[in-house]
């Protein structure tokens, strides 16, 4: 059995495009979604509209990611809170917030937050964060005791996360497996490709691969500074040339 997983796809169709036909090169049996589908992003419909279609397809698995949750759950005091802190972000939640229709937002609300997956013997653990809150990083640099003190409790033998945007992986001493798959939509590595990951399990066994996909980023660079909020000029250029995570 083949796998494929992906997140933080940020409304970027012309990545979700790319790295879904490469799945389709790869002939991935099931494909696991960990979140933010579409906030702060080019297309931010298109890419909610394209996973709800997705929905009574038993070869997804899909699971809610912060942000997610912020459109979903939109209300002034929140955008009030972001503002001290990333007034980009802000302003683009905000906008792309008033743009969905209630079939969207209820979407993104009734995500599960996180999801036991078993296939081929193995138990997956589907979350965006981390197992304890869906906004905790998950970053190459992070000590391995810190990681280990994020799955107590956690029963499964593979925890597959995404919200830093950055790709990693460890391996603890209680043998679980943990893996940042990176981000489709807004990529945050030396080389801004798309990244997701595939999974082989055999016998009770895995091998894990990240891939980097090329994409048109020029035009969704071009989609993206065209949007009416502040900042989204901002946004855009870091589908070219990424900066930092938050604005």
């Amino acid at each position: 059995m083949k796998i494929a997983v992906m997140s933080d796809i940020h409304g970027n169709m012309q990545a979700l495009s790319a790295v879904m036909e490469n799945i389709e090169e790869q002939e991935c049996d099931k494909i696991f979604v960990l979140g933010d589908y579409a906030m702060a992003g080019p297309q931010p419909r298109d890419a909610i509209q394209f996973f709800m279609d997705k929905l009574n397809n038993k070869k997804y698995k899909m699971i809610q990611g912060n942000t997610d949750l912020m459109l979903a759950k939109y209300s002034e005091d929140l955008y009030d809170m972001l503002q001290d802190s990333a007034p980009i972000m802000a302003d683009a939640l905000k906008f792309d917030a008033k743009e969905l229709d209630n079939m969207e937002r209820a979407f993104l609300l009734t995500l599960p937050e996180k999801l036991e997956v078993t296939e081929g013997g193995v138990k997956f653990l589907l979350v965006h964060g981390s197992p304890r809150k869906n906004n905790e990083d998950i970053l190459p640099d992070i000590r391995l005791d810190k990681v280990e003190e994020m799955l107590t409790g956690v029963k499964a033998d593979v925890i597959l996360c995404g919200h830093t945007h950055i790709p990693c992986g460890f391996q603890t001493r209680t043998k679980k497996t943990v893996i940042n798959v990176g981000s489709v939509g807004r990529p945050f590595t030396p080389e801004p490709k798309a990244c997701y990951l595939t999974i082989v399990v055999e016998n009770g066994k895995c091998e894990y691969e990240h891939h980097f996909v090329e994409y048109d980023k020029n035009a969704a660079y071009e989609i993206l500074r065209k949007r009416n909020f502040w900042g989204a000029d901002v946004l855009a250029n870091t589908l070219l040339n990424p900066e930092k995570r938050h604005f």
